[in-house]
């Protein structure tokens, strides 16, 4: 298997997949990405997938399809997505690496590119 630009949590995989299964024939999955925004910096996009990118990296988990934006691809590396349920919101999450802040709201985060040496270091290491 390849390597993932991002993992997706079993809750994550099972919301993505409802999302689809909700939104209508053509839906495909959902596409993630960042933009420049909010206090902190940068905010994480989804949005619906009707017409996949060809160029978007593609992950799947349990029957749910998530495309990776390319402009997003080295702020997102080694980014687990979750999804979750609190008393007073529910929605994705994003355990991300490479986030260096995060506003007091949580709507935006600073993020750094992924240091491609250090997790080459990681995978060689791992492979040990």
């Amino acid at each position: 298997m390849g390597f993932q630009v991002m993992t997706l949590s079993d809750a994550a995989a099972a919301r993505v997949k409802a999302i689809v299964e909700n939104s209508g024939p053509d839906a495909k999955g959902i596409r993630v990405g960042i933009k420049k925004g909010g206090c902190a910096g940068m905010e994480y996009t989804i949005d619906l997938v009707r017409e996949p990118n060809p160029k978007d990296d593609r992950i799947e988990r349990d029957g749910a399809t998530v495309w990776i934006d390319p402009a997003a691809v080295l702020y997102l590396l080694g980014t687990e997505m979750g999804f979750e349920t609190t008393t007073l919101r529910s929605g994705f999450t994003f355990h991300n690496p490479n986030q260096t802040s995060a506003c007091g709201c949580g709507e935006s985060v600073e993020l750094k590119a992924a240091d491609l040496a250090e997790l080459a270091k990681q995978r060689q290491a791992a492979a040990v």
